[in-house]
């Protein structure tokens, strides 16, 4: 390993390491320098599918195309995946190991260290600089011997360590100070600075803030990072629930809710439709919240099952069956998909067992299976969705076989150009070739596809749509086509502002 070696360490959970670690990568790839992200082990229901087929956090994903790289298994060898409270989908080198509890998840420490190890060891051969992202508090005294992500990996690579704070929570002396109290000297040495993230007014106004902690802790504050507001990145976990769910709807645009699950997973599926400027996107926990609402979309989810039953515990289905009752769309993405159906049968237990009844909404039905489909995908859409307005791209990960029963297909899917490990089809397992259902009026549809929305032709057809039906008039492919080249540029807008605002010279000479 010859790699230089900087981790971005927190003081807690969602300070924002993903992100600073994502700045920091593009900022080195721009300079010229080669560069990759690295996460040992990640806890997250927001995956994302590299080209040969693993899966990964979606931060990693992230960080990759910072550094100009296809995401790749090594960058986050372990996936956890959570299921329950006390137990998570375990996900090593990008496939499925095993579903364990978190005693039994530790005791395998050492052999999972090996691939942690290993494949560490392969991307610091191959680049000049890995920017290594730690996971919750740097200080997790009570998990500091079975630590797979912070110390250990520092140690590993010899790394220069650089702590981030959230202002933005409050505490942040507190946070800074009691965490770097908690190190151990050697740890404590290694720390080459303090990132104070996520301030909000004037950073002036922090100047005798940064005195008092370099005084108290002798350690550098690197700089203070003012909230930067509308950033649209596919972050990992920081839905922003708070400001989503007071979207106000409106008459002159496209009104469209989500139903906030327990098991949520992938929510950045969303991000490119809330993006426009036409759209007013709600993430919603109520069924009165459906009232105004144009399009309906239940998202992906880690428990299908259990989700179902919330649904229906929470009373949607008759704010649904108004939704529909007022010619008005409603859209399930992989696990809302296998909901809209008639059955999901559980066999093998994967989630809780049994059959359970659907939502009624689709006439398919669904096997969860122990073998997981994770894909790349790229489609063309099928009537009644315009079908000469550009491909939809994405990506599949679920657990489940989905059979159509009289319905018509959303998708014919193009076959790959190259994929490895356990792949079957969305469909059924000898053809791969459609994807999705969509009911004979075309307001009730559901697809696999994670990212479906993120292609600006098929995106804007689909609003487009929409738009009619509710009276408005279309839009010019111009309008998303302009959203998607802005959020393209928003990694280096991050990039920018990091730079505007800390003193990173230390790392990027």
């Amino acid at each position: 390993m010859t790699a230089r070696a900087l981790a971005v360490l927190g003081t807690g959970s969602d300070v924002g390491k993903s992100l600073i670690t994502a700045g920091i990568c593009r900022l080195l790839h721009r300079a010229g320098v080669r560069v990759a992200p690295f996460k040992a082990q990640n806890m997250s229901l927001n995956s994302f599918v590299t080209p040969d087929g693993g899966e990964i956090g979606r931060a990693q994903a992230l960080q990759a195309e910072a550094c100009g790289l296809a995401p790749h298994v090594d960058m986050n060898p372990i996936l956890l995946k959570p299921e329950s409270d006390h137990c998570s989908q375990v996900v090593v080198l990008g496939k499925v190991f095993a579903k364990q509890d978190a005693s039994t998840y530790f005791d395998g420490r050492r052999k999972l260290w090996s691939v942690v190890e290993d494949s560490y060891a392969r991307l610091a051969s191959r680049y000049d600089v890995m920017v290594i992202e730690g996971a919750g508090s740097a200080a997790e005294v009570n998990l500091r011997e079975r630590d797979l992500v912070n110390w250990p990996v520092v140690t590993l690579a010899d790394a220069q360590v650089l702590l981030v704070a959230d202002i933005d929570r409050g505490g942040v002396f507190a946070q800074v100070i009691g965490t770097l109290d908690l190190l151990e000297p050697d740890e404590r040495a290694r720390v080459c600075g303090v990132i104070i993230n996520k301030f909000r007014g004037d950073a002036t106004l922090f100047a005798d803030g940064v005195t008092f902690l370099e005084n108290r802790t002798g350690v550098p504050v690197l700089g203070v990072v003012p909230f930067l507001r509308d950033l649209t990145l596919d972050q990992e976990d920081s839905l922003d629930r708070a400001r989503l769910q007071q979207t106000p709807f409106g008459p002159d645009r496209l009104n469209i809710a989500v139903i906030l699950l327990p098991h949520m997973s992938n929510f950045t599926d969303f991000n490119a439709v809330s993006a426009e400027e036409d759209v007013a996107l709600r993430y919603i926990d109520t069924p009165h919240q459906l009232a105004d609402a144009d399009i309906v979309i239940i998202p992906g989810s880690k428990n299908t099952l259990a989700d179902l039953s919330y649904v229906r515990k929470l009373g949607y289905l008759p704010a649904l069956d108004n939704h529909l009752n007022g010619r008005r769309e409603l859209i399930g993405i992989c696990g809302g998909y296998q909901m809209l159906g008639r059955t999901i049968a559980d066999p093998y237990g994967v989630e809780q067992g049994g059959i359970s009844s659907g939502l009624g909404y689709l006439s398919v039905e669904t096997q969860l299976t122990t073998s997981k489909c994770t894909i790349q995908i790229e489609a063309s859409p099928m009537p009644p969705f315009p079908v000469s307005e550009g491909l939809a791209r994405g990506y599949q990960i679920h657990m489940g076989v989905t059979q159509r029963v009289n319905e018509r297909p959303c998708f014919h899917v193009h076959p790959p150009s190259a994929q490895s490990g356990e792949v079957h089809s969305s469909i059924d397992r000898n053809d791969n070739t459609f994807d999705g259902a969509v009911r004979k009026d075309g307001l009730v549809w559901g697809t696999y596809i994670h990212g479906v929305f993120d292609e600006p032709g098929f995106r804007r057809a689909w609003l487009n749509r929409a738009r009619v039906r509710k009276g408005l008039s279309a839009l010019d492919s111009h309008a998303s086509q302009s959203v998607t080249v802005r959020l393209q540029r928003e990694l280096d807008r991050w990039a920018d502002h990091l730079a505007n605002t800390v003193d990173l010279s230390c790392m990027l000479s």
